[in-house]
């Protein structure tokens, strides 16, 4: 586990490209507007300052800050919906996950195990009523009420499955696994439930999913001479060691008949979605009797089957990966909406096979993993992430470490997870419950979006800021904002406003998006159309008030003030459009975001104070405005918030008028077959 390193999250990748160019960019421009400003003779310890204060406000040094907490208050909402995320990066991650590869127990069943069939070596059935870890319920074999020594089969069943346990049930709880916890729940309904004190364990060979069975070697207390082994697990292990099958209380040599007739009744079990188990016992490990097989439920969880199929429908692939026979697997994964007749399912030994090129050719088909063991899961994982996938991969044994840590997301079970699992995992379960992963995932491509808005806001800030300084440097102009002014308006750019937007509620819209692709930067082509015409906006306008109120060719505290206010109220306007990409204000509602108000509110205020209080005006340089100049800079700066809600439903419109026609489309050809 150690020597598998956790791949770096898309979000840490595209931060870190996204820093390094907005610095080398900003360090350009700015190193320009120095030099511009020394050939035009001006003084070079005034452009040292404006240099100074522009690459203070032009760098993005709060994008960290707002991404972490962003981040964290992601994490905070995921804890309430009972999943621990234990590192920050991968909230955001779990936005890009394509495909998650699911255990089936536990995760997609609810891993409440009920024994409700039993066919033994001789061909009796019998079928087991009662739900629950309790002495609820009876067994009955052609029409027979099953008592402890009624019918010598069956009770062999029991025997070994009793004893080959490590489960206790105490006043009707469970300690210790769901499917030996159905075994002793059976015996208690036929009242066998004291077989299990008769013998005395010698030694026990644990079950694992490599060799997938129980052994233990034990002995009768009133004949402690004679040993045997009990073995329990899967059927196509233990039926192959098997010499000898159970009839009446005496051991019979295995036929070819009986070897077809239990593989037929396992066969029923499995496609009627039971768990099958294998039951056999001897005095040699090469000369087993087979006894018989039972069939035990683990029904899916409520609501599974819809949280799957609203994953799927977003472009999320689900694959099932579980130990269980074909048969059980493929059953379950019908039911789920994971499998369908006629599509495939691999096995271990067929990933055993194969190379990781091999499988990552034929794995984008398959749904369905069965008879596999952790060594399997790290496989698929390799496939899937060299056919470029970001994969979530659940596990909760010790031998999942390696698999939950190669995965882009690895998920461990709050509830039945080993600490190893739980130490190696990027987030914990703490119900267990796929739909918590779903969850999750929404929570993740929301982040996303509200990063996305804060980075456009600042970025139209920080262009603003340098073209304006750019554009009056190059006009031979005096510069429209003094250093303390720049820094100011860092401090809104940076604080709270811009914050504010990293916290804004997630956009169910957003939730019903695609996996959003690794490769994709935050600044898409779009996004950066948007930001130019928000900055265009800003810098026209302020460059317009700064011309207007320089009318006498003087620049005055006043001039300053105006234009100051006049960027700054652009700012708020523009912070307002930046709350959703796509979505009017007036949709999602002004007071929705509570922090996103207070601090706009909380800016203005500072705004006012710097404007009208004696110490900050001397300090910022600037002197009081009239009424009728705060209505004119209002009407004025809103035309970045007009103008980016009217290309939003601009946008809208075209996009519908798009899906029209293609639906248009589709019924037309529709028509012509």
């Amino acid at each position: 586990m150690q020597g598998e390193e956790p791949p770096k999250t898309p979000l840490q990748r595209s931060m870190d490209t996204l820093g390094k160019q907005l610095s080398f960019y900003s360090f350009c421009i700015i190193g320009l507007i120095m030099l511009l400003g020394w050939i035009q003779g001006r003084k070079i310890l005034d452009m040292f300052t404006i240099g100074v204060s522009l690459a203070v406000a032009a760098i993005p040094e709060g994008l960290p800050i707002v991404v972490t907490v962003t981040l964290a208050l992601g994490v905070m909402r995921m804890a309430k919906r009972k999943a621990i995320v234990k590192k920050l990066p991968i909230v955001e991650t779990l936005g890009c996950v394509n495909v998650i590869c699911c255990d089936k127990t536990g995760t997609l069943t609810t891993n409440e195990m009920t024994l409700t069939h039993m066919y033994t070596a001789d061909g009796l059935h019998a079928e087991v009523s009662g739900v629950g870890y309790n002495r609820k319920g009876e067994i009955h074999c052609n029409n027979e009420s099953v008592k402890n020594n009624s019918h010598s089969s069956i009770r062999k069943i029991i025997e070994i499955g009793t004893v080959c346990n490590n489960a206790e049930i105490l006043d009707g709880g469970l300690h210790g696994q769901p499917t030996e916890g159905a075994l002793l729940a059976c015996a208690m309904k036929m009242g066998a439930e004291g077989i299990r004190n008769e013998y005395i364990k010698l030694q026990e060979w644990p079950f694992n999913s490599d060799v997938k069975q129980m052994t233990v070697k034990c002995a009768h207390k009133d004949n402690r001479g004679e040993e045997y082994y009990f073995i329990k697990g899967a059927l196509e292990r233990i039926l192959n060691q098997c010499r000898f099958y159970y009839q009446n209380g005496a051991d019979m040599p295995m036929s070819e008949q009986i070897h077809k007739d239990v593989l037929d009744e396992a066969h029923q079990m499995g496609i009627a979605g039971l768990r099958v188990l294998a039951m056999a016992y001897g005095r040699q490990l090469d000369m087993l009797c087979f006894v018989g097989i039972v069939g035990i439920i683990d029904p899916p969880r409520p609501g599974i089957r819809e949280a799957i199929r609203t994953l799927i429908g977003t472009g999320v692939s689900v694959k099932m990966v579980t130990g269980d026979s074909e048969d059980t697997a493929t059953a379950i994964g019908g039911r789920l909406g994971l499998y369908a007749a006629g599509g495939e399912a691999i096995s271990g030994d067929q990933i055993d096979h194969m190379s990781t090129d091999q499988l990552q050719d034929i794995i984008p088909h398959i749904s369905v993993f069965y008879r596999t063991s952790p060594r399997h899961k790290h496989k698929i994982i390799k496939a899937l992430q060299n056919n470029g996938c970001v994969v979530g991969m659940t596990g909760d044994g010790v031998n999942d470490a390696v698999a939950l840590r190669s995965a882009d997301i690895g998920i461990a079970m709050g509830k039945v997870g080993t600490d190893v699992s739980k130490e190696a995992a990027d987030m914990i379960l703490v119900d267990d419950e796929f739909v918590t992963i779903m969850a999750a995932i929404e929570e993740g491509k929301g982040i996303f979006y509200n990063i996305k808005n804060f980075v456009r806001f600042q970025l139209s800030t920080s262009i603003a800021a340098l073209a304006l300084i750019a554009l009056s440097t190059v006009a031979r102009l005096p510069n429209p904002l003094n250093a303390m002014q720049i820094l100011w308006i860092n401090i809104i750019m940076d604080g709270p406003p811009a914050q504010s937007l990293g916290v804004e509620p997630v956009d169910q819209d957003v939730i019903l998006k695609p996996p959003r692709c690794v490769k994709d930067h935050i600044i898409t082509k779009k996004l950066m159309i948007n930001i130019l015409i928000s900055s265009f906006i800003i810098v026209s306008g302020t460059l317009w008030v700064f011309y207007k109120e320089m009318s006498d060719n003087k620049i005055t505290p006043r001039d300053t003030t105006m234009t100051f206010t006049c960027f700054v109220f652009f700012d708020m306007f523009n912070a307002l459009s930046c709350r959703s990409q796509t979505k009017s204000v007036f949709t999602i509602g002004f007071f929705t975001n509570k922090m996103f108000v207070l601090a706009v509110g909380g800016s203005i205020v500072g705004q006012l104070l710097v404007i009208y209080f004696p110490p900050l005006q001397a300090v910022f340089q600037t002197e009081a405005l009239y009424l009728s100049d705060f209505l004119f800079l209002i009407s004025l700066t809103s035309s970045v918030f007009i103008v980016a809600e009217l290309r939003k439903f601009l946008e809208r419109r075209y996009e519908r008028h798009q899906i029209y026609k293609k639906q248009t489309y589709y019924y037309d050809e529709l028509n012509i077959v």
